[in-house]
């Protein structure tokens, strides 16, 4: 499903427009300008109840090896966005 699909449905359950369904979840998920992005940026987290939650996660520096020279490669630490499902989630799609 993608994000126009998810509009339709947010629009038929809800009884919203779609075009105003669709800025909804432009407004919540956009990574440039969402509501989630701006939490995680900010360095924190974001808790749906019965969903799961949104998180920054850290990847430490390591080496890396370039497959196709077999150069050994710095590769940086960085932070980035993760997602843990919760048990509701886990136990309807499992």
């Amino acid at each position: 499903m993608n994000k126009s699909e998810m509009a339709k449905k947010l629009a038929q359950r809800s009884g919203l427009t779609q075009a105003h369904a669709a800025d909804v979840l432009e407004q919540i998920f956009s990574p440039a300008t969402g509501i989630i992005a701006d939490a995680l940026d900010a360095g924190g987290k974001v808790g749906i109840g019965g969903f799961g939650s949104f998180e920054v996660r850290r990847r430490e520096a390591r080496t890396g090896r370039n497959p196709r020279t077999g150069e050994t490669i710095p590769v940086p630490a960085r932070n980035y966005p993760a997602f843990k499902p919760a048990k509701n989630l886990k136990d309807r799609v499992g």
